[in-house]
């Protein structure tokens, strides 16, 4: 696939058929991340990978912040709602190292994006959606005990999930170049 198809194609998913993404496809966007730009060669990305019985534990806290949410009970039928959010597709969690410089830690946070934004147009172009998530669940600090990680060290930036989508949404309407294009002498 061109790159330029793939950055003018792909699309954010929200819910997932129950297909796996092979773990060697996870990898080949990782290694893809690795080769974002990153100013001052700091590489503060950090991925992990959740298995089943993480991705499990996950999944309860994720239940546990929505019903907080609602101020109540979570039913059934909202469980299997957040079985096919958080259930099937593939998950990768990206942290950022911390920085005490607010300046490196600006120019980490756009290195660890544009890694985001190699992974998944990787994953595009295998075939597979992808969808970068920073709900509630990333800054929860169960899920920072559960994937190992010191919050005084790294902040989690997302959840980048991965898979077939069950169905992809038209492309949003965005604002012609022109609008955000400035042009000096």
């Amino acid at each position: 696939m061109h790159v330029q198809e793939a950055i003018h194609s792909r699309r954010t998913a929200h819910s997932w058929q129950d297909t796996p993404v092979p773990e060697e496809v996870i990898l080949k966007g990782l290694e893809a991340a690795q080769m974002a730009p990153c100013h001052r060669l700091t590489w503060p990305w950090r991925f992990t990978l959740p298995g089943p019985v993480t991705r499990k534990a996950l999944f309860e806290i994720g239940i546990d912040l929505k019903a907080a949410k609602i101020g109540g009970e979570v039913t059934e039928e909202f469980r299997q709602l957040m079985v096919a959010k958080m259930g099937n597709p593939a998950l990768v969690v990206v942290s950022q190292l911390v920085s005490e410089d607010a300046m490196q830690s600006q120019e980490d946070y756009a290195a660890c994006a544009s890694a985001i934004q190699n992974l998944s147009l990787s994953l595009f172009a295998d075939g597979f959606h992808s969808k970068w998530s920073t709900g509630g669940i990333t800054r929860d600090p169960r899920t920072y005990d559960l994937l190992n990680i010191l919050p005084s060290e790294e902040n989690i930036i997302g959840f980048i999930w991965a898979g077939v989508p069950i169905r992809v949404g038209a492309a949003p309407q965005r604002p012609d170049l022109t609008e955000q294009l400035r042009r000096v002498p």
